[in-house]
């Protein structure tokens, strides 16, 4: 991407091919254009990361079936994806406790 920049230096507009005035190019994934894109749609971009977040589940899922299936093994994955398992399976775990507990505490008036 080809970037015009203001006086102190901020992003100010992007084009997709060198013209006039868009001089400068920057990586597609530069965090500079990554934030300024961000600001030019925040809704579509909250949307993505809402449907990454929901992906993540999905494919948390999928794992615990084929695992639970014996399609493969929890060994099997990356030792990176195993932690990360894990440890959302820990929150989650202790999440439910608190809900349980906040539950019991409600019937006993507190």
């Amino acid at each position: 991407m080809y970037i015009k920049r203001d006086t102190t230096g901020a992003i100010y507009a992007i084009s997709r091919e060198a013209t006039e005035g868009f001089s400068e190019q920057v990586a597609n994934d530069a965090p500079e254009l990554v934030s300024f894109m961000r600001t030019l749609q925040p809704e579509a971009y909250q949307a993505l990361l809402d449907s990454d977040l929901q992906m993540a589940r999905v494919m948390e899922d999928v794992v615990n079936l084929l695992v639970d299936r014996s399609v493969i093994r929890f060994t099997d994955l990356p030792e990176a994806a195993q932690e990360k398992l894990l440890q959302r399976e820990q929150i989650r775990e202790r999440l439910q406790q608190s809900l349980t507990f906040m539950e019991d505490d409600e019937s006993l008036g507190i």
